[in-house]
């Protein structure tokens, strides 16, 4: 019985002379992932972008300077990695999938060849990292809309070299990041993100430019850094503040925050000396007023 032939490596076109460079369309993604046996999966959260023109309007939308150093998290077969290396200085991406981070490498060799020393791959599970090969100054990610935001959370807390970026997350999800105070969709993500940086709605990207396609539709958050509120106490006590607020959020802050102050009228002392009214509720707070309470739950009595 003859062996089945294998199929041929997936190799760029040229591109025009003055033409932007060639980015993986829809048949060299399914053609890679046909070279190492992968079918996306949803325990990983794997939609792999096959459109290009969506690829080249998120790094416009990254805002991405020649001089800067990306965090990609989650490259998959490397769509969204060739736009970022046409942009960047550097990028250093975290795969947390040994067999699309063991194709990564030849992807770029083969698709952009030039920017081979650019390229820094990390086989690791982004939640988990706290070091990077090189420090990044922007984050761009198509994330898995399951650990979107423990992600980006995670990433902020620990590289405070981050200055700016743009993530690809469910639409809901990117609503959620984006919301100001007394939107119905402010929450937990909502303040967190706020104690790191400004976040805004930087567009809506279709189902049909990924495959496999999802169900709904994702959305762009762009943030910029900056200083958390100055303040006497630690994140890890303001966010605990933040979710105790949340966790029971039809209840007047004075109900909800009881556990966690040990009793309603402990809550209420630090509402008051907050300056907050015991009996509004956590979505119409910003982060300044979740560490004044915070603040005051510090100092006993005052």
């Amino acid at each position: 019985m003859t062996e089945p032939t294998p199929s041929a490596p997936v190799e760029p076109s040229a591109a025009p002379s003055g033409a932007p460079a060639q980015l993986l369309g829809a048949s060299d993604i399914r053609r890679l992932a046909e070279e190492i046996g992968v079918r996306p999966t949803k325990t990983l959260g794997q939609n792999f972008v096959i459109d290009g023109n969506t690829i080249r309007r998120i790094v416009a939308a990254a805002d991405i300077s020649a001089d800067e150093t990306v965090l990609e998290v989650g490259p998959g077969l490397g769509s969204l990695t060739l736009g970022l290396l046409d942009a960047a200085t550097s990028v250093v991406a975290v795969e947390i999938d040994p067999v699309l981070a063991a194709k990564l490498p030849d992807t770029v060799a083969r698709w952009r060849p030039d920017a081979v020393e650019n390229f820094h791959l990390v086989l690791a599970d982004a939640m988990k990292v706290t070091a990077l090969p090189v420090q990044p100054t922007a984050l761009v990610a198509n994330l898995p809309y399951n650990v979107a935001v423990p992600v980006v959370l995670h990433l902020l807390q620990h590289f405070p070299s981050l200055r700016h970026g743009l993530v690809m997350v469910q639409d809901e999800v990117a609503d959620r990041l984006a919301a100001g105070p007394g939107s119905k969709t402010y929450g937990v993500p909502s303040v967190k993100a706020a104690w790191y940086s400004g976040m805004r709605k930087a567009g809506v990207i279709g189902m049909n430019v990924f495959w496999p396609a999802p169900k709904i539709h994702s959305g762009l958050v762009a943030f910029t850094r900056r200083e958390p509120p100055a303040t006497s106490v630690t994140r890890e006590e303001v966010f605990a503040v933040i979710d105790a607020a949340f966790a029971q959020r039809r209840k007047t802050l004075r109900a909800a925050l009881a556990g966690w102050a040990g009793s309603a009228a402990e809550a209420e002392r630090c509402l008051r000396a907050a300056g907050v009214d015991p009996t509004a509720r956590g979505e119409v707070l910003d982060i300044t007023a979740f560490a004044r309470i915070a603040e005051a739950h510090a100092q006993p009595g005052s």
